[in-house]
């Protein structure tokens, strides 16, 4: 089963449904044929559970209200997915959410290392632009402005890997995750990226091992 093993969890924290309304699995079947009052209903259910689960992965308050959101649209979107012969249906909303957690704790921790990649390479410029010239400095934002000018013409697909895969830090398994797109189609569009971007560099005579992460 894909969520049994939240089970536990979820024995320990919910509160019985009261007899007069549809139980979890009925709302769920609701759910399926598009009925959003079954899906508010569920929310507010299990909201309160579902925000301790959230917090005790992102611990911000801010964060946690975002990604409550966002769980109530993937419920919305992945209900079609739900069968009660694979466990109870808290048990199911349990694991989206708790998966969807640790899924915006590693964005963000990838951000984060990209932000700090990005602060320690603009260090290195600052101070090495303090030993050339003005000609060479300019030569380097000419540059500089070219690869901008080239990564803004790559297609639209290509392009979002790029910027994942670069300014944000994002391997190629993660891209993947984030977009809903297949691996080896994210490894086809980095590459045909890198190869267009290393193409220009080395035509402005510059090092062929420019390349993001592939991991």
């Amino acid at each position: 089963m894909i969520y049994s093993f939240e089970n536990s969890h979820v024995q320990s924290s919910s509160a019985p449904v009261p007899a007069d309304e549809p139980s979890d699995e009925q709302l769920m079947t609701a759910i399926q044929a598009r009925d959003q009052a079954a899906l508010a209903l569920l929310y507010r259910r299990h909201v309160a559970l579902l925000r301790t689960i959230v917090s005790r992965v992102i611990n911000n308050d801010s964060d946690t209200d975002d990604l409550l959101q966002e769980i109530l649209c993937e419920v919305w979107r992945q209900a079609g997915h739900y069968s009660e012969d694979k466990g109870k249906a808290l048990g199911w909303l349990v694991t989206l959410a708790r998966r969807r957690a640790i899924d915006k704790l590693r964005k963000k921790q990838a951000y984060q290392r990209a932000e700090d990649r990005l602060r320690v390479e603009t260090e290195h410029v600052t101070l090495a632009s303090e030993h050339r010239g003005a000609d060479a400095e300019a030569a380097e934002s000419d540059r500089a402005e070219i690869l901008r000018r080239v990564i803004s013409t790559l297609p639209q697909a290509q392009r979002e890997a790029l910027i994942l895969a670069f300014y944000r830090g994002m391997s190629q398994r993660e891209i993947a995750t984030h977009t809903g797109i297949p691996l080896d189609t994210i490894k086809t569009r980095l590459d045909l990226a890198v190869r267009k971007v290393r193409s220009a560099i080395l035509t402005l005579g510059g090092s062929s091992e420019w390349a993001p992460g592939q991991s």
